[in-house]
């Protein structure tokens, strides 16, 4: 559901529809993309050695997902991230765990600057098919109101008939 600021109050609880399982391919893309040289996220030989006994998903990956999985319930209307704090790492994430993102709204106010928007914040957790927390932090976002006219509908009016399902002659 694509909220705008007037959806939400403090307390609102939102869990992803979805659950989103972690693949080795995206840990090695996601570690090349970003340029991430620590060999705990793709030389299993040396992940081995450790005391977690194979490669860790990078935590920005983790943190990306979790994200994207809660934008369908909180920021699919945002204008704008504000600010990411509080980012904590409670256990770790391997490739093939399936990850689920539960945020509650902390606060919401009228924007000061942007009289079509307001302010939103949010906690978030990633959870994986264990139960076991993930990831928690923090986030702010500036959310369009339903009202702004940069939501204002953009779908194409036509005025062409249907030309299927219609009664059979």
């Amino acid at each position: 559901m694509s909220r705008y600021y007037e959806d939400f109050s403090a307390g609102d609880v939102y869990r992803s529809r979805l659950g989103r399982t972690v693949t080795e391919t995206d840990n090695i893309w996601f570690s090349c993309l970003t340029m991430n040289t620590n060999q705990m996220h793709f030389n299993r030989p040396f992940a081995e050695r450790t005391e977690f006994g194979q490669p860790l998903v990078v935590s920005t990956l983790t943190l990306a997902i979790v994200v994207g999985l809660s934008v369908a319930d909180t920021s699919e209307n945002a204008v704008a991230n504000l600010g990411w704090d509080e980012i904590k790492l409670p256990k770790p994430v391997y490739a093939g765990d399936t990850l689920w993102a539960e945020s509650e709204v902390l606060s919401a106010r009228e924007s000061g600057s942007r009289a079509g928007c307001g302010i939103v914040k949010i906690r978030t957790r990633g959870v994986n098919q264990r139960g076991e927390v993930v990831i928690e932090f923090t986030r702010s976002f500036m959310v369009f109101k339903r009202t702004a006219a940069e939501v204002a509908d953009v779908f194409p009016t036509t005025d062409a008939p249907w030309t299927v399902g219609g009664a059979s002659t």
